[in-house]
C-alpha cells in the first residue's frame, strides 16, 4: 500500500485505497473496541475531515453489506457525532471560537504545558501517543480526550490555545469537531469536566504505570493542585507554511469549482467539464493553523485524484478578479461565507439541521429515519 509521506504515515492518498478502507469497515467490532487504543477503528477520519468521504457515504456502505442499524449503533452514533459538531458550527459561527454554554473555571493560563507539547509529561501512554502524533497526524479518540483533560482540568489551560495546537497537528483537522470536543473535556460545552485517572489509562492503553500524577482516585481530582510538571506554558507559535504562490490558467468557458480544506471530493461534478481549483486562503490558514505535514496531504491527494487540479494560494475575491472567473461552484460550509457563486448541499447522514443543545437531543431525531 502506497503511504503518504513517509514510513510511518497510515494515511493512503489513493481514492481505491480510500474506498477499500471503507468496506474493510467492521462496525460490530468497532462497536466493541473502540475505546481501546489498539481497537477496530476506521482510520477514515482524515478523509471524512477533508471532505473526500462523506458519513452519508460511509453509512450507505456498511448497510448496503447487509448490517442492521440495531447491531451497529455505536458505529452510527459516532458517524452522526461528526456531523452533529458541524452542525453546532453552522449555527452557532464564530460562537464556537469562545466558552459555549458555561465559562471554563478555573483557569491558571492561556498557553499549553510544555510538557504535552515536547511529549514529556511522564504519563507513558500519553507521551508515546504525542510521540506518535507528530509522525503520523493521528490520535485516538480517547487520547485526544487524556490529553485534553490533562491540559484543562489538570494544568487549568484554557482549553482554545490546547485545541489549536491539536488541530495544527491533525490529519484530520476539523475545528468543529476539535475545538467542541475540547470544550465537552473543560466543562464549557457540557455540564461537567471530564478526567480520567491512571488505572483509567492504564486500562485502555495497555499499561501498568503507578504513581503519577494522574494515580488518585476520582474524588481527589476535585482538589488538586497543579502539578509541577505541568507548571511551564510557554506562548506556543502557530504558523501554516502554504506553498509559493503561482498563476492559474482559466479557461473562461468552463465554470470553474472551487475545492479548499473542507471539500476535496474527487467525484464532486466529476461528470462536466470545468476548471478544477484548490483554493488556499492565506487568510483562513492564519485563523487556523496547520502544519506543513496537512498542507502536503491535501495537495498531494488533489493532484493524485482530482484531474487538471490547480492550487491557487490567495485570497477567493482576488482569485476571482485577477482570473475574470464568473461561473463559480462550491460547496457550504462555515468558512465559505465570503465565496460567490453557486452553492451545493453537503451531503448529510440525515435530513436534521439546525442547533441542538445535546447530541442525545440532535441523535434522537436522527435515529427516526433509521430502519430498525
Amino acid at each position: 500500500m502506497k503511504l503518504f509521506e513517509d514510513n510511518n504515515s497510515i494515511f493512503p492518498t489513493s481514492y481505491a485505497e480510500i474506498l477499500q478502507r471503507v468496506r474493510n469497515i467492521d462496525p460490530v467490532k468497532y462497536g466493541s473496541t473502540r475505546n481501546y487504543i489498539n481497537g477496530s477503528v476506521t482510520y477514515l477520519s482524515p478523509y471524512i475531515s477533508r471532505g473526500i468521504v462523506s458519513t452519508k457515504f460511509i453509512l450507505s456502505q456498511v448497510l448496503n453489506r447487509g448490517y442492521q442499524p440495531a447491531q451497529i449503533e455505536k458505529f452510527i452514533q459516532e458517524l452522526a457525532w461528526r456531523d452533529y459538531w458541524q452542525q453546532v458550527w453552522i449555527a452557532k459561527g464564530d460562537a464556537i471560537n469562545q466558552d459555549l454554554k458555561h465559562q471554563q473555571n478555573p483557569v491558571s493560563n492561556t498557553s499549553i504545558p510544555k510538557s504535552i507539547v515536547t511529549s514529556n509529561t511522564g504519563i507513558e501512554a500519553i507521551d508515546t501517543s504525542i510521540q506518535e502524533f507528530y509522525k503520523t497526524g493521528y490520535l485516538h479518540n480517547h487520547v485526544r480526550m487524556y490529553i485534553a483533560a490533562i491540559a484543562c482540568n489538570m494544568a487549568q489551560s484554557h482549553w482554545k490555545v490546547p485545541a489549536q495546537w491539536m488541530y495544527y497537528h491533525l490529519l484530520d483537522a476539523d475545528w468543529a469537531s476539535n475545538a467542541l470536543s475540547w470544550q465537552w473535556v473543560a466543562g464549557s460545552n457540557a455540564n461537567k469536566k471530564y478526567v480520567a485517572n491512571q488505572d483509567n489509562i492504564n486500562k485502555y492503553c495497555f499499561t501498568q504505570q503507578k504513581d503519577t500524577f494522574l494515580d488518585l482516585p476520582y474524588e481527589a481530582f476535585n482538589s488538586l493542585e497543579i502539578p509541577d510538571i505541568l507548571i511551564d506554558t510557554p506562548k506556543l507559535l502557530l504558523e501554516t507554511n502554504l506553498p509559493k504562490p503561482h498563476p492559474i490558467s482559466i479557461d473562461e468557458k468552463l465554470p470553474t469549482c472551487i475545492y479548499n480544506f473542507y471539500n476535496l471530493d474527487p467525484l464532486w461534478k466529476k461528470d462536466i467539464s470545468a476548471n478544477r481549483i484548490l483554493l488556499l486562503e492565506p487568510s483562513h490558514f492564519k485563523e487556523y493553523p496547520v502544519s506543513e505535514k496537512t498542507i502536503d496531504f491535501i495537495t498531494t491527494f488533489s493532484k493524485e485524484n482530482i484531474e487538471n487540479i490547480q492550487v491557487y494560494v490567495g485570497e477567493f475575491k482576488d482569485m476571482i478578479s485577477t482570473n475574470n472567473i464568473e461561473s463559480v461552484y462550491y460547496k457550504e460550509h462555515p468558512l465559505n461565507h465570503h465565496y460567490q457563486g453557486i452553492e451545493e448541499s453537503r451531503d448529510w447522514m440525515f435530513d436534521v439541521e439546525g442547533y441542538y443543545p445535546s447530541f442525545f437531543s440532535f441523535w434522537k431525531k436522527c435515529k427516526k429515519q433509521l430502519r430498525y
